[in-house]
């Protein structure tokens, strides 16, 4: 596996959070985030940044971008927050299919978006990340 895609809405709170817990878990993966909505052009949400931070992981650099199709044709695999993401990404682009899969696919949970939401949303959606990712990182290595 080369290269993974994560999305969520804006691509400023979940997936570059995602993204990069995923790239310093897998150093040889090209990883990338973007937004089905994607706030274009901004920075990861200052919140995002903080709970990053305290990962040791800084992501002050991220500015959201738009998933695109050939971001997502490049992509082995491309992460999404919920079933609702993956049936859009694969509307968009049927070429996929197969593909797209939910964080939380292992662990049964949806990542909550908490864009606008107090830090305790914040949290609450890292951890849902967290145990996700944690299910799929010995799935990804199996197959590298």
């Amino acid at each position: 596996m080369n290269s993974i895609v994560v999305l969520c809405e804006g691509n400023i709170c979940r997936s570059p959070m995602a993204a990069a817990l995923l790239a310093k878990a897998l150093p040889e993966v090209q990883l990338r985030s973007a937004g089905l909505g994607a706030l274009i052009g901004r920075p990861a949400d200052d919140m995002a940044v903080k709970l990053m931070q305290e990962e040791g992981i800084d992501i002050r650099s991220h500015r959201a971008v738009q998933v695109t199709r050939d971001l997502s044709m490049a992509a082995d695999v491309i992460f999404v927050m919920d079933d609702e993401q993956r049936a859009r990404v694969e509307g968009f682009y049927p070429q996929v299919r197969g593909r797209v899969f939910r964080i939380g696919r292992f662990t049964n949970q949806d990542v909550p978006d908490p864009y606008r939401q107090p830090e305790a949303a914040f949290r609450s959606s890292l951890a849902v990340l967290k145990a996700g990712i944690a299910e799929w990182l010995p799935r990804i290595r199996q197959i590298q």
